[in-house]
């Protein structure tokens, strides 16, 4: 059975040329770069070439790029280097839709003291951009707001943001790891101080990704140790993996407009088909301003438990809205957030799709799923005359 993988907001493939790029610095070239003898130094260059790759796709300088483990990391250096490079400030504006990343670390700064400022979102996920400016003051360190949402695909006002904040002198960091490589961006017109992004959601491997840091800007590093990264980021680099982030950049930017016309294309066909086969189905998110590859849909009276469990039977791969299946009982923050009907929200799936999907792979989850939500709402005890202290998650 084929598998047909529709979780690219979780994770991608490594692209085959992203992997031919990665083997000789694995198998063959394995120095390290701080090393003075020829065979290990001549990876500094590598290193460095695959730095203007990234900063290529970005729009900006090379020396403003750090290379991190990943997402996660970048996002929280970037909060920890604005309080540290502001001690005297002591209040966080973000939003409640970020991903956990920033959620959870800003969380971690409140029980350390400092004020954060929750800001909320509307019923379609989106952010009232006064409302979010209105809630910083003379004591803001930092603004953080995803560029995108990686449950529900909403893009944000973010060049609006960045460009008030900056006028206000408050700094600005923004995640940008479901956008870059999906959406053209450049920096050089933005003027946000911190980016965040992941290799992994552009094919690249797992374990690399990178902080842009605007010239200029205060920081302080995360990481304490050694001289790499300038000194910004101390560790021996991860040298295949920052080379395979370089081409996945480099692919990303030769194909960008072709691939965002073809995802369009295929989450829209998706999308439209299982709206109309389902009944009491429903989109999360905004419609008119969302990434191309992503939908997330509820299908009323169900769980996305179920949904998935049967998906995997036909070797058809997506995730679900609700954390049921991390065995959380609390439904995502996200459309939780959002307002989502208790009847719809334990029965949300997200499906986000890559350039490596078809036609008929799309066509074989329209084939198939109307079944499986008529088979597990015959089956399950969650009816449309249930209450919603029985919508449990099971």
């Amino acid at each position: 059975m084929n598998t047909i993988y529709l979780d690219n907001n979780a994770t991608t493939a490594v692209a085959p040329e992203v992997l031919d790029e990665m083997l000789p610095y694995l198998r063959d070239f394995y120095g390290n770069p701080s090393s003075m003898h020829t065979f290990g130094g001549q990876l500094h260059r590598k290193v460095e070439e695959a730095r203007e790759k990234v900063a290529q796709l970005l729009g900006v300088e090379p020396d403003e790029i750090i290379f991190t483990s990943c997402g996660t990391e970048s996002d929280n250096t970037a909060l920890m280097s604005a309080v540290e490079s502001f001690p005297g400030r002591r209040h966080i504006v973000t939003t409640r839709i970020e991903h956990p990343a920033v959620l959870n670390f800003c969380k971690h700064l409140a029980r350390k003291g400092y004020r954060v400022s929750f800001v909320p979102v509307n019923n379609s996920g989106q952010l009232d951009t006064d409302e979010l400016l209105n809630a910083v003051h003379d004591d803001t360190v930092v603004v953080s707001c995803m560029y995108a949402n990686n449950e529900i695909g909403n893009i944000y006002a973010i060049p609006e943001i960045a460009k008030a904040l900056r006028e206000r002198h408050i700094l600005f960091h923004t995640d940008a790891v479901q956008v870059v490589g999906k959406l053209p961006i450049d920096l050089k017109k933005l003027p946000v101080d911190m980016l965040s992004l992941s290799g992994h959601k552009l094919h690249a491997p797992k374990g690399i990704g990178a902080l842009y840091v605007r010239k200029g800007t205060r920081f302080f590093p995360y990481i304490i140790g050694g001289h790499q990264e300038k000194g910004r980021r101390a560790g021996t680099e991860n040298v295949a993996s920052i080379i395979g982030l370089g081409k996945a950049c480099e692919l990303a930017m030769k194909n960008l407009d072709e691939e965002v016309k073809y995802l369009t294309a295929l989450r829209d066909r998706l999308e439209t088909a299982l709206l109309q086969k389902c009944p009491d189905s429903r989109v999360n998110g905004d419609a008119a301003s969302r990434l191309p590859n992503t939908t997330n849909l509820s299908f009323e009276y169900v769980e996305g438990e179920a949904i998935l469990l049967r998906l995997n039977e036909y070797g058809i791969c997506a995730s679900s809205g609700s954390a049921c299946t991390s065995g959380s009982l609390e439904p995502s923050h996200v459309l939780r957030a959002m307002g989502v009907p208790f009847t719809a929200i334990h029965g949300s799936i997200r499906f986000s799709l890559s350039r490596y999907n078809t036609e008929e792979e799309i066509d074989k989850v329209i084939e198939v799923m109307p079944g499986i939500i008529k088979e597990l709402r015959e089956l399950s005890p969650f009816g449309k005359d249930k209450t919603q202290e029985s919508l449990k998650c099971s």
